[in-house]
């Protein structure tokens, strides 16, 4: 069931389906909530909240702006909306990103998390990639791709690869350090390519150093987001036994 929220001066689309225990998936950057369909072949046993993050997909962003730890507040506010203290969750690239904030503002709101490709900050190799994200640098099939993910209209996309190059210049946002991963509570299960180009290998250890309750997964030969395709399979299974565990 598509329905849509106001929450934050945001109007945030989102998916509402299934029944039981409350499972909340993010999606990553320049994704929408209709990526998940590439990675369950059958819906988890769960009620699957999947949200389009603000600017994406159909989801509005009037402020023109894009920090994580406002997202995290409109989670906050969009499980208020539906009537959910405590929810399980699954972020993947900057669904993950939201969770650690999520987890750091309310631990008593997550339960458990499956965090996938984040990262406590960004380091060198994200922000040069970042900075090259200019409207001159994609191309006809980036943008095809795009529009048929944001229907808003191509300022929409435009203003996705302006918070993209905003994210190079980042050093309050996402800047966890060990103290506020400590204050984690949720059981978290961090998932990361060995490969990942934007965000090393080793800052998915100094999570789990540093996140009481942390697992990791290192997948081999995994880039960034290595849970599509044929990793989809086995990234469910585990991710799935974990939450339910």
């Amino acid at each position: 069931m598509s329905l849509t929220a106001d929450v934050n001066g945001v109007r945030l689309f989102y998916r509402d389906n299934g029944t039981g225990e409350p499972l909340l998936l993010l999606h990553g950057f320049t994704g929408s909530g209709e990526d998940w369909a590439h990675v369950f072949s059958s819906p988890p046993p769960n009620r699957v909240i999947t949200p389009d993050l603000r600017g994406h997909g159909r989801s509005t962003n009037p402020s023109g702006t894009f920090r994580f730890a406002d997202i995290a507040q409109d989670m906050f506010a969009l499980l208020d909306h539906l009537g959910i203290d405590r929810v399980k969750a699954i972020g993947m690239s900057a669904g993950a990103n939201t969770l650690l904030h999520m987890a750091t503002q309310r631990p008593d709101r997550v339960i458990a998390m499956v965090h996938v490709s984040g990262t406590p900050r960004f380091p060198d190799e994200a922000r040069a990639i970042m900075r090259a994200m200019t409207e001159e640098s994609r191309s006809a099939d980036d943008w095809a791709a795009m529009r048929q993910r944001h229907l808003l209209g191509d300022d929409q996309t435009r203003a996705l690869w302006r918070h993209a190059r905003e994210f190079a210049d980042d050093r309050r946002d996402m800047n966890f350090d060990e103290h506020a991963l400590r204050s984690i509570t949720a059981r978290t299960l961090i998932v990361h390519g060995d490969r990942d180009p934007l965000y090393p290998v080793e800052l998915a250890v100094e999570l789990l150093r540093a996140i009481p309750k942390a697992s990791l997964w290192v997948v081999p030969g995994g880039g960034h987001g290595p849970i599509f395709g044929d990793q989809a399979a086995p990234f469910v299974q585990t991710a799935t036994a974990f939450l339910a565990s």
